[in-house]
């Protein structure tokens, strides 16, 4: 006998099956682009090719108003912020150099003396580790979350720029030796170089382009977004007679490959390290994600030299969009399309050289140090005695001789009261700032936030020297960074791949927040100095 069900038929609903693995993208790429300020994205944009940076905006979430929540914008401190999700006050990394208080020595950002180089017979290149990172990086976690079985690779012209990004627990970092044209690495790694990279050394790169010279990629009429070529407010590339194209590259005498870097060929020499390093490492084909952390140093070297608005750093900026668009390509057919993570950021921004700003009345100016030496001098000998008060000064701060200011009975504050006095008189000094007591700084809460989160008590100063917008120490020619404000600051932050919604967002996000954006898209622990929070729009559910 059959029962029928009047109306209508019955149906077994399907059971719904849930995956029995984490999803996580094969691998993750960071790229940090050395002196890369938010409007690069979008000054050169009609020039773009499809693959490269208008890929990432276009296909990718675009963070637009992402900041530095520290003062001291240098490339040490950046790309330890980025990969930390911390501030130098907490990760210890407070410039690419200072003053150890407890050692009494200068210290340069990543030296260790107990290591030595690899692959290069030039022992100084080598003495590098990321020993004084004092916390943990998204890199490190990673490792730690895959009990060690992935890996992590770091590349970078910059010791530093490979070393802080690939953390603690790399299975290697490399950086370029100017002196040989080779890539190295430190014993803190490795005791010899991989086969991938001695065969890239053996190939001889930085000689064949350095015989290719560096011509415009453009027809010359067509950088329209660049002042003319020569400005007065140029300085000179290594090697060069002007600044003015074509160029004819040679090595220097003890620095035979360092010109490279000052060019084009130095994004193409890192691009190049990095796939091999994909391919000689086999990233992207295991069991779990590996992360490799990518920093272009050359926009940096060409922006001190001649400035954000030359045609070179406009013809930089073209050819290193088709440097990205070639790297994609190679991760589309490597990893698979989609199946690998990208995030582009840059470790500090730059201010326009002075001289572009005074042709166009804007304000803007050099500050001579040798004023501001002879004003620290002069102004404590008079209100104290003779004495060398000064031991140290680096990052735009002063560092005392404690011992002195005990015998003779003087405090920070009475310091900073008489150096206030004098050094505001120096033209494009803007205020002094008592690190020692920040509780009462008269100085505007924004800014305020901004130095506090760059104080550690070992590494900083006593007094920090705070210029005006668009001054800073230096010659006529070229530009710098590592200020407070806004064209230091604001770098981009774009993700696309793997677990990346198509968007952007104007809402203010912090570099800060990029290793904890990974770690949650990563499902693993954040950094153990992580401050950041996740750009929770940005990630897929």
């Amino acid at each position: 006998m059959f029962l029928i069900c009047s109306g209508y038929a019955q149906t077994t609903k399907k059971a719904i099956t849930k995956p029995t693995t984490l999803a996580r993208p094969k691998l993750v790429v960071g790229i940090v682009v050395d002196q890369m300020r938010y409007d690069y994205l979008y000054r050169y944009y009609d020039q773009y090719v499809e693959g490269g940076f208008k890929r990432m905006m276009n296909e990718g979430f675009n963070c637009r108003n992402n900041h530095y929540s520290y003062a001291i914008t240098v490339t040490a401190a950046g790309h330890a912020s980025v990969y930390t999700g911390s501030i130098p006050a907490i990760n210890g990394i407070v410039g690419n150099e200072w003053h150890d208080k407890v050692a009494d020595r200068g210290v340069y950002c990543v030296e260790d003396s107990t290591v030595a180089t690899v692959g290069s017979n030039n022992k100084s290149v080598g003495k590098m580790s990321p020993r004084n990172l004092l916390v943990s990086t998204v890199t490190d976690q990673l490792r730690i979350a895959t009990n060690f079985r992935n890996k992590t690779i770091g590349i970078s012209i910059k010791d530093r720029g490979s070393i802080l990004p690939a953390g603690h627990t790399a299975n290697g970092a490399y950086w370029f030796d100017s002196k040989t044209g080779n890539w190295v690495s430190s014993t803190y790694y490795m005791n010899d170089l991989p086969q991938w990279a001695k065969d890239y050394n053996a190939k001889k790169m930085p000689s064949e382009y350095l015989k290719k010279g560096w011509q415009l990629l453009l027809p010359a009429d067509q950088y329209i977004q660049s002042s003319p070529d020569d400005s007065p407010w140029e300085g000179k590339l290594p090697g060069a007679q002007k600044p003015v194209f074509p160029y004819e590259l040679a090595g220097l005498a003890g620095d035979a490959f360092g010109v490279v870097t000052n060019t084009p060929w130095g994004n193409t020499i890192t691009k190049e390290m990095a796939i091999e390093a994909v391919k000689g490492e086999n990233l992207g084909k295991g069991k779990d994600t590996d992360f490799l952390a990518i920093s272009f140093s050359t926009p940096d070297k060409i922006g001190h030299s001649v400035g954000p608005n030359s045609v070179e750093q406009q013809d930089d900026f073209l050819r290193l969009d088709r440097e990205f668009a070639d790297l994609f390509n190679f991760l589309d057919g490597w990893v698979g399309k989609g199946e690998y993570t990208v995030f582009l950021t840059a470790d500090h921004g730059v201010v326009d050289v002075p001289g572009f700003a005074q042709e166009h009345k804007l304000p803007a100016g050099l500050i001579q140090r040798k004023l501001v030496t002879a004003a620290v001098k002069n102004s404590l000998t008079e209100a104290f005695g003779e004495g060398e008060y000064v031991i140290a000064t680096d990052n735009n701060q002063l560092y005392f001789d404690h011992v002195l200011l005990r015998k003779k009975k003087i405090t920070i504050a009475d310091v900073a009261s008489v150096l206030k006095q004098e050094l505001i008189k120096v033209p494009g000094i803007a205020d002094i700032l008592d690190l020692t007591d920040m509780g009462k700084a008269p100085l505007n809460t924004y800014q305020l936030e901004l130095f506090k989160n760059n104080i550690h008590a070992k590494r900083s100063g006593e007094i920090q020297i705070i210029s005006q917008p668009g001054w800073f120490y230096g010659s006529t020619t070229g530009t710098s960074h590592g200020t407070p404000y806004n064209y230091d600051t604001q770098v981009p932050f774009v993700m696309f791949g793997w677990g990346i919604n198509k968007g952007e967002t104007l809402k203010r996000t912090s570099v800060s927040d990029i290793a904890p954006t990974i770690a949650s898209l990563l499902h693993i622990l954040p950094t153990s100095g992580n401050i950041g929070t996740p750009v929770q729009e940005a990630l897929k559910k």
